[in-house]
């Protein structure tokens, strides 16, 4: 019967049979058999699930159920059904608890799930019945850094490269988190050997926001490494999208001349669906960017959604920014193809991804094409590259400082004023004495409150050279982990000064944050990953802060918004003048009062905090390149 039929019509003269005798158990394995070989799992692990009950010996039974459920876990992995994966995969470890592929899925299925401690188990069981696989060694590394154990993932990660040396995600992985535990041994070496793989390795799996971190990196090459990442996991979205033609673009109509000339002048005039794409519209730095700037956008213009794919917190941040959207849809249950789709049908006209590559990303999303025009902005700092020629986004938001050249971008500049929005309203939390703080009172006071994998083994060199020629200093930090703390400690000693100049500042809610700056002297930023928000902290709390220009996108940021800001002076173009200028202004500290008093008189008054003028601004561009589509 069943090699005279098609599968589907065999499958249905064994459930025909089935209906007349249950017990027919020769019917049920044919049944789950044609499930499986019809990519039907969940239904096949019914029918398997039933026979194991009835012929509890029978191992055929125990491992076509295994095997179903397997492929039902993988299916449902692949489709983003995280908590139907991990059920299957749970089944099948009843069964057999032994099985390490079992361990490794459900681990990953876990993770997915935001169940790091559930997945750090089984990616260690997994390992302990399979202790040579890389993979497994790599994701245990990947849970073990999103839970804070850094010094256990990098262990992870070169055990991952010593049993498989070309996993090179594992070694992408392996020197950031070096970089934020500050261990720079041999890291230029590391680094080279990536830049050469995203360079001449296309198939190298490089995070593109670990890259941008890695000094000497060159814009070009990031561009590269997010193209790669693009054509490697995200190619089969693009492709669907081109044959499915989900990307709307303008309606297509079929009229007369007059018609068609008056249609398309009253959609360029139309109110324009906007929508933000993130996963952090919580308490979280993009906050304190966006939320004035979602609350000034023109209503008579433009309707603005959100589509969520974060954890929303219960905090007055976040329910303020939700609040300021038109709409605001969590779209977390639905798996890439289906957000892509509810986007589509709500015929979205420009959809602006704020996360890019980093941690959280859902760009499969925009890879499917669901409006009519995408934009990158501001949560990654670099292009997002291209997939088989195509562009992943048809823009960035930027400006002239941070991007002057087109060439190093896949996507089409868009310039702003000054590419970074920020909220006036910052908290600002009650005041405090140095001593609460750890510092001396008669100390001049350098910081850096940038996350510890941007500061660079030569950046620390020149810091440690500054304080050398400005004795009565100390230099407070961040205190990021411990890891990074002692070995900073470490490499002010081997450089001659006394590590307890160092002060580190523990993490505290924003207000209290922002409320000690005020302790602070002069802000000295990092190269050539420079403070994001955590330079428009400090200038919004009044504190200078010294940058130093490279080639990139992430190099240039504190430029960008000191030119705004009008403080050039601050900008330096290489290292020796940063140095000069640090030395000059802490031993001139009139200067430095004078660029204080110029930045909190200015603050209210500065374009970089004045949220009205810069939704007046992104909105003319959103106009502008809406009227620019076919």
């Amino acid at each position: 019967m069943q090699n005279a039929l098609s599968p589907e019509a065999a499958l249905k003269q064994y459930q025909q049979a089935l209906l007349q005798n249950p017990k027919d158990l020769e019917a049920q394995i044919n049944c789950g058999n044609l499930c499986i070989e019809l990519q039907r799992f969940e239904e096949a692990a019914g029918y398997f699930r039933r026979l194991v009950r009835v012929l509890k010996g029978q191992q055929y039974c125990r491992d076509a159920l295994c095997f179903s459920l397997e492929s039902l876990g993988n299916q449902a992995q692949n489709s983003g059904q995280f908590a139907l994966a991990a059920g299957a995969f749970e089944e099948a470890l009843e069964y057999q608890p032994a099985n390490a592929i079992y361990w490794y899925n459900l681990g990953n299925a876990q993770r997915d799930l935001g169940q790091p401690q559930l997945a750090l188990q089984s990616f260690k069981k997994s390992i302990q019945f399979n202790p040579n696989d890389a993979d497994a060694h790599n994701n245990l590394g990947n849970i073990q850094r999103e839970l804070g154990m850094l010094d256990k993932a990098i262990l992870s990660y070169e055990t991952a490269l010593k049993l498989k040396p070309n996993l090179h995600h594992a070694l992408a992985h392996l020197v950031h988190q070096k970089q934020h535990i500050c261990n720079w041994q041999n890291l230029d070496e590391l680094i080279t050997e990536i830049r050469r793989l995203v360079r001449d390795v296309p198939s190298a799996q490089i995070s593109p926001f670990a890259f941008l971190a890695m000094p000497s990196a060159t814009a070009q090459e990031q561009k590269q490494c997010a193209s790669n990442w693009a054509n490697n996991q995200l190619s089969h979205l693009i492709n669907a999208a081109s044959e499915n033609s989900m990307s709307v673009g303008r309606m297509a109509i079929s009229l007369n001349t007059g018609g068609l000339q008056s249609m398309l002048s009253e959609d360029k005039q139309k109110i324009l669906k906007i929508a933000y794409l993130s996963a952090d519209f919580r308490l979280h730095p993009l906050a304190f960017l966006i939320t004035e700037l979602i609350e000034k956008h023109d209503r008579k213009q433009f309707k603005i959604i959100a589509y969520s794919y974060g954890a929303l917190d219960n905090t007055a941040t976040s329910k303020r920014l939700v609040k300021a959207f038109d709409h605001f849809h969590d779209i977390r249950q639905l798996n890439d193809n289906q957000a892509a789709q509810k986007i589509q049908q709500d015929g979205i006209d420009i959809l602006v991804d704020l996360t890019g590559f980093t941690q959280t990303s859902r760009t499969g999303i925009v890879a499917l094409k669901p409006a009519a025009i995408h934009i990158n902005w501001l949560g990654y700092a670099g292009s997002m590259g291209e997939s088989n020629g195509k562009p992943l986004f048809d823009y960035i938001l930027a400006d002239k400082i941070i991007a002057p050249n087109q060439a190093d971008f896949s996507e089409q500049l868009l310039h702003l004023p000054c590419y970074q929005p920020n909220d006036s309203q910052r908290p600002i939390g009650n005041s405090s004495t140095k001593a609460e703080h750890d510092l001396p009172d008669n100390a001049f006071v350098f910081c850096c409150f940038n996350q510890s994998f941007k500061i660079t083994a030569d950046m620390f060199k020149v810091w440690m050279r500054i304080m050398e020629q400005v004795p009565n200093s100390v230099l407070w930090l961040l205190d990021c982990n411990p890891w990074a703390k002692a070995n900073l400690q470490a490499a002010a000693a081997d450089a001659g000064i006394d590590k307890t100049r160092l002060i580190f500042a523990p993490r505290v809610p924003i207000d209290q944050h922002l409320a000690r700056h005020v302790h602070a002297d002069l802000f000295l930023d990092t190269l050539p990953y420079n403070a994001h928000t955590t330079a428009s902290d400090a200038l919004f709390m009044g504190v200078p802060l010294l940058t130093c220009t490279g080639d990139t996108f992430a190099s240039r940021v504190a430029a960008s918004l000191l030119t705004h800001t009008g403080l050039t002076e601050l900008i330096s173009n290489n290292l020796a003048e940063y140095a000069q200028k640090a030395l000059y202004f802490a031993q001139h500290p009139e200067k430095l009062a004078e660029l204080k008093i110029v930045l909190n008189v200015s603050e209210e008054k500065s374009a970089l905090f004045n949220a009205s003028q810069f939704a007046r601004d992104i909105e003319e561009k959103y106009r502008d390149i809406w009227a620019k589509l076919p």
